[in-house]
């Protein structure tokens, strides 16, 4: 074997090691990776059952149902984007700046009913914050222009008028 090819082969070698490395963390990892959805997107396309995924949104008002399960804190809310809503089911302590009206970010599954299973309950931090995929999904469906001003108080987002949704004001 001549010394080019004994090169050749070593970098033939290499390639398909590191290929094959890439190959199998991209699958192994393939399954904790969790795409974030908003409740239109959701309505519109279904995720596969049992995919975790995150859906965000506010917090609708007048949605917030409190009770015990098992011994352990529950909650029912739903989430909206101001065009669709999803009821949202979960089992634990909710953050303390968990309340009706304000952005969350829930990690979860679509349960065969249509509800969304929450494993994780994720609060905006303040008042100006927003996750950046509650924008962009705001901003998608129509509810919130960003070249028209501030959006209108998160509290009023699920009440607005199709028509002063659209304008952005």
């Amino acid at each position: 074997m001549t010394r080019k090819s004994r090169r050749l082969a070593i970098l033939l070698a290499c390639g398909l090691g590191l290929g094959s490395a890439t190959g199998l963390s991209l699958w192994a990892l393939s399954g904790d990776v969790a795409f974030f959805t908003s409740p239109s997107k959701l309505a519109e396309e279904r995720p596969a059952p049992g995919r975790t995924f995150r859906l965000g949104g506010l917090v609708q008002a007048g949605s917030v149902k409190r009770t015990l399960e098992d011994g352990k804190p529950a909650a029912s809310f739903r989430v909206t984007d101001g065009a669709a809503a999803v009821t949202v089911n979960y089992v634990g302590i909710l953050p303390d700046l968990f309340r009706e009206g304000q952005g969350v970010v829930t990690l979860g599954s679509l349960q065969q009913d249509g509800t969304f299973r929450a494993d994780e309950v994720l609060a905006k931090h303040d008042e100006t914050y927003m996750p950046k995929e509650v924008v962009e999904a705001l901003k998608k469906s129509g509810r919130w222009n960003p070249d028209k001003g501030a959006p209108p108080p998160a509290s009023t987002w699920n009440t607005l008028p199709t028509d002063t949704a659209k304008s952005g004001g």
